[in-house]
């Protein structure tokens, strides 16, 4: 039997991956509507704690607009939501510019939400093989690479 007649079911595509983008989408917006945290406040949330608490204003709209394919306003919006909630800080850097930082209740919202993502996470993916989950990422890391060149490409 060759390799391709002992897989099962049809091949991974578009619609397999928005699905279950959509679903886990799904449990997480339920998750972070628990803790008063937009989607788009979480992923800053996460970006600053895994830089260390701190990024530079430029670097971090950067990194959200080109992660989440939004606009500059929409990240701005996030960021200012977090700030009203207490949740990040923005001051002046020392080379210039701004600085945006998690304050003490970002990073307790960080760690909680963390925590609460670590449960659901092991309910989603428990039980599933291992070299399964390395294959399926390094298809789905090479889809998103494609995915943005073709963005970056000019029609």
């Amino acid at each position: 039997m060759t390799h391709s007649a002992a897989l099962q079911g049809p091949p991974l595509n578009g619609q397999d991956i928005g699905q279950a983008e959509h679903a886990t989408r799904a449990v997480l917006d339920r998750l972070l509507a628990g803790t008063g945290t937009q989607f788009h406040g979480w992923v800053i949330i996460n970006q600053l704690a895994t830089a260390g608490g701190a990024l530079g204003e430029d670097e971090l709209t950067a990194r959200i607009t080109y992660g989440l394919k939004i606009g500059e306003d929409a990240a701005h919006a996030a960021a200012a939501e977090l700030a009203w909630q207490g949740l990040i800080s923005r001051e002046p850097a020392a080379g210039g510019g701004m600085q945006v930082a998690l304050t003490p209740a970002g990073t307790a919202r960080f760690q909680q939400i963390q925590g609460d993502i670590g449960q659901v996470t092991r309910r989603l993916y428990g039980g599933l093989p291992e070299s399964d989950l390395v294959i399926a990422h390094r298809v789905l890391a090479t889809v998103t690479e494609r995915a943005n060149t073709e963005l970056a490409t000019p029609k």
